[in-house]
């Protein structure tokens, strides 16, 4: 079973595609007949997604801080 860092990062990495694609061919956002399409909030709720997930990764993957004894 994949760790929650591993799960994570998937998730990471199938909204930055998705950015990929959106970015290689953007569309425009427009009002037709009362019914709203915006492209540029999907857009921004994406990357706050990613932002959101880049602090649950770095959560889950550390750095750890380790104490030990040192001897001579």
């Amino acid at each position: 079973m994949p760790s929650d860092a591993d799960q994570i990062a998937t998730i990471r990495s199938n909204l930055l595609a998705a950015l990929a694609t959106e970015s290689a061919n953007p569309k425009p956002s427009y009002n037709i007949d009362g019914q709203n399409v915006d492209w540029n909030g999907y857009r921004t709720a994406i990357l706050g997604q990613i932002a959101a997930l880049n602090t649950l990764l770095s959560a889950a993957t550390g750095p750890f801080e380790e104490l030990g004894e040192a001897t001579t």
